[in-house]
């Protein structure tokens, strides 16, 4: 009886917790509603205490117990084809090398950090323009896309391994994987946060689906056909949903498994603003648009409505990039007009601005590194790559991009000091932090 009554009470007191945790991560990430009826249904304090992300940090570490149990007996099929072969800890993010920024620090005044100095390396050329990048989640991989329709797979290891001085085994092949099957120019991709599976959107309406795990495959497995030009993609956190950035104005939301389409019934105002990217928090309790009309849009990740329109974010000129910090609190934006800025995501309040990189042409990036210490981007007039430090927005930095043209994309690694650059001289590069 003792025992039954100590389970009770122990059972209890984890419910309270993970009450707790629900209530503050729902308020934490501005779904005030939500946190409200959570709180109300659970006689849980709305102001509870409790650190940010702690509820993330929770399921990571139990979804990384999970994967490694799985390893240890049967190994999880892909998600898609119980044929597909998946690099053991595929999906599986190490941990940052140093803790990422606090940016409630923000108004704080400080010394500007040191940028490290990179090397760099001419990989891989397409046919014609390379227009973007993306790295895995587990920073393993890294696929660009080109104007010629084709995609690109690298494995890091072997650029790395190319880029040694003393490397005698012969040249290394960092391209492992070629994929034709588009009609026209690819605008983004993304990879599945746990199969491997690689998406790609284009201007011939369609977003595909290739499996990396299968040495031979050329095309895609699986295709959504879009009704326009599919300008940016975004899987969701669960890997169950995908976002469409189109030339439509409101994004597509996708269920991967059904493909059915869903369209938010709440667009902020009528007008025709094509979505230039779509970017998913790291919860998926959010996501945000960044539009031709330059503005900056936040949306709610269950409900799709849009909670918060920066019109205007980028004047009249086009909003080219937007991401969400790892805490999610705000929102990296970057645009034609020349400027990348910083935005508090539950107030739409302007918080840093990064000046000194001029990009009125190419549909220019802007990126943190992965500790997001600093913030990249792309001087066009000098061809230059240009860093700020995050917190003081000091420019640190200026470098030859060493492409023929000022690059058109930057994308940086999520695990480590490395980053890609493309651009209009069809090359791509990698970029790591000299030892």
């Amino acid at each position: 009886m003792e025992t039954s009554l100590e389970q009770i009470l122990q059972d209890g007191k984890l419910l309270r917790q993970v009450n707790d945790l629900i209530v503050a991560h729902l308020r934490d990430n501005n779904l005030n509603q939500a946190a409200i009826a959570v709180a109300s249904a659970t006689m849980t304090p709305l102001n509870v205490e409790s650190p940010p992300n702690k509820l993330i940090e929770l399921v990571a570490k139990g979804l990384a117990v999970e994967r490694d149990d799985a390893l240890k007996g049967i190994a999880p099929a892909s998600l898609f084809d119980s044929g597909s072969v998946i690099p053991v800890g595929y999906g599986s993010v190490p941990a940052p090398r140093v803790t990422s920024v606090d940016f409630r620090q923000l108004d704080t005044k400080g010394t500007s950090k040191s940028f490290p100095k990179h090397e760099t390396r001419h990989v891989s050329e397409h046919k014609n323009v390379a227009r973007c990048a993306r790295f895995s989640p587990d920073g393993r991989f890294v696929a660009t896309g080109s104007a010629d329709t084709s995609i690109k797979l690298f494995e890091i290891s072997k650029i790395k391994q190319m880029m040694l001085p003393d490397a005698r085994d012969g040249p290394v092949r960092p391209v492992i994987r070629t994929f034709y099957d588009h009609l026209q120019p690819i605008n983004d991709l993304d990879f599945h946060p746990q199969s491997t599976v690689l998406i790609s959107g284009a201007k011939d309406h369609t977003i595909k689906f290739f499996d990396f795990s299968k040495t031979v495959a050329k095309r895609a497995f699986r295709v959504i056909q879009d009704t326009h030009n599919v300008r940016s993609v975004s899987f969701h956190p669960s890997g169950e949903f995908l976002l469409a950035g189109t030339d439509h104005q409101i994004a597509h939301l996708y269920d991967i498994n059904t493909f059915q389409c869903y369209l938010s019934a709440n667009a902020p105002e009528i007008g025709i603003y094509l979505v230039m990217q779509v970017r998913y928090s790291s919860t998926g309790g959010t996501y945000v648009t960044a539009s031709k009309d330059g503005a900056v849009r936040i949306w709610d990740g269950v409900t799709a409505q849009c909670v918060r329109s920066i019109i205007g974010a980028h004047g009249s000129a086009e909003a080219t990039s937007a991401i969400f910090t790892k805490d999610q609190r705000f929102v990296l934006s970057c645009g034609k007009d020349s400027m990348v800025k910083l935005w508090e995501v539950g107030t739409g309040r302007l918080v840093k601005q990064y000046v000194g990189a001029t990009h009125t042409q190419l549909r220019c990036q802007a990126v943190f590194n992965e500790t997001e210490e600093f913030v990249l981007s792309i001087d066009e007039p000098s061809n230059e790559i240009v860093v700020w430090d995050a917190l003081t927005a000091e420019k640190v930095a200026r470098w030859p991009s060493n492409h023929i043209g000022a690059p058109r994309w930057l994308e940086h690694s999520p695990t480590e000091s490395a980053f890609i650059s493309c651009g209009t001289d069809r090359s791509v590069r990698f970029w790591k932090e000299m030892l």
